[in-house]
């Protein structure tokens, strides 16, 4: 109302200063007056506007209580239609089992109490966060949220606007950690399907019915994951009862595809080329013992810690996991590389000594001529069991590239097309 007194003012003596002097009524002058008047009605609209909001805004909470419920006398539920803006997903822990996300949750109710006859072209009314307390809101919670903050930097980032008819439109900018009960049956050929819910947590549906908006997720335009893709959102009611009491419920549900280029990278291709690396014994001499042993146990060494590294970040679970099934059994073909040796090994040494055990007794039994043969005969023995050593190396050079490449096969093929029964 000030600020339409002075308005009017203004004009007025405006209207005094520049009126035209005695016979210069002009065509110009009668323009610039007719400016001067229109400036005037502007500025008077826009204080009578200013003016007409803090009434309105007087008015609406002269009798509002906050703390009651709309249409709480007449039995009638409120409904409220949710929707989300996903800003980012920000991690999400195998270990913990959980991922965060940041994202708007807005709201839209129909509050009667809140009628309005707008002024001057006026379309809503915008409220500041400390009047926003005034005001009911729906008292919606995420059942399955571990930790989650509203953001306070500058200001609380939150929004409300009133529109004439009694709409209310509210937003919140929210980051906050999920639960999310993972399979990892597949890890790391997996996919996983991560849940939000959300209830009331006083109001049962005779008093507060939430139903998804009908664009009920958009997604920022920049949204990226490090290790999984976000290939489908799906929004369900889930209603539920507690106590004989119906409580309004709604789920999201994330269906995430894990890419499987860091692992590839990382885990896979490392553990073949260990795996290749034992099998450089058996092209080595059966006598290079000091040389088979080094890279025997070298590649053990390095297979077991990688397979450590690779299952730092999972969690204690009780079942056969795909990473578990690869990296035991590249464990178990360096393991058996370095076995093979011993076992040719072995076979050479006996051999060795029962030479010398039998040169040792001809000498003592038979003269010299006797001795030249049975000398000849116990060589061409010996080297038969050479032989057979040598043997075992050729065929383990063929055997054991054989069954990991058929190993591979098979499990490839079962991890990409098998799916595990869901959980209950």
């Amino acid at each position: 109302m000030v600020l339409l007194i002075v308005a009017t003012a203004l004009c007025t003596c405006l209207a005094a200063l520049l009126r035209p002097v005695s016979g210069d009524i002009t065509m110009f002058s009668n323009a610039r007056a007719f400016g001067i008047y229109f400036l005037c009605m502007v500025a008077m609209g826009y204080a009578e506007n200013a003016s007409g909001k803090e009434n309105i805004l007087t008015e609406i909470f002269s009798e509002y209580d906050g703390k009651i419920p709309p249409n709480y006398d007449n039995d009638i539920p409120v409904k409220s239609s949710v929707q989300f803006y996903i800003i980012g997903i920000d991690s999400i822990n195998e270990a913990t089992m959980d991922f965060s996300m940041t994202f708007f949750v807005r709201q839209r109710w129909v509050d009667k109490r809140l009628n309005y006859t707008p002024v001057f072209n006026m379309t809503r009314l915008e409220l500041d966060t400390r009047r926003m307390a005034d005001v009911w809101v729906p008292d919606l919670y995420f059942v399955n949220e571990k930790k989650a903050d509203v953001h306070q930097v500058t200001v609380p980032n939150k929004l409300m606007h009133i529109y004439p008819d009694g709409l209310v439109v509210y937003s919140m900018r929210v980051t906050a950690t999920f639960s999310c009960t993972m399979d990892l049956q597949k890890y790391p050929l997996d996919d996983q399907r991560c849940n939000i819910i959300l209830e009331s947590y006083g109001y049962s549906t005779e008093t507060l019915l939430m139903r998804w908006h009908q664009t009920p997720v958009e997604k920022s335009d920049n949204l990226q994951l490090p290790q999984f893709d976000l290939q489908n959102i799906t929004e369900y009611i889930c209603d539920v009862t507690y106590a004989s009491v119906t409580y309004t419920c709604l789920k999201l549900e994330l269906y995430l595809h894990r890419n499987l280029g860091y692992y590839i990278i990382q885990v896979y291709v490392p553990s073949v080329l260990i795996v290749i690396l034992s099998w450089v014994s058996f092209w080595l001499n059966v006598d290079s013992t000091p040389a088979r042993i080094s890279l025997g146990l070298l590649t053990v060494l390095t297979m077991t810690t990688q397979s450590q590294g690779a299952k730092a970040s999972l969690p204690r679970v009780s079942y056969v996991k795909a990473i578990d099934i690869w990296m035991s059994t590249c464990l178990f073909f360096v393991f058996a590389a370095l076995i093979e040796f011993a076992y040719v090994n072995v076979l050479s040494r006996v051999d060795q000594r029962r030479g010398k055990s039998v040169m040792s007794n001809m000498n003592e039994a038979k003269e010299e001529d006797d001795e030249k043969e049975k000398g000849k005969l116990c060589c061409f023995k010996n080297l038969e069991d050479r032989e057979r050593a040598r043997l075992v190396d050729k065929i383990s050079r063929l055997l054991f590239p054989a069954i990991f490449v058929i190993f591979n096969i098979v499990y490839w093929l079962v991890y990409v097309f098998w799916e595990p029964s869901p959980a209950p």
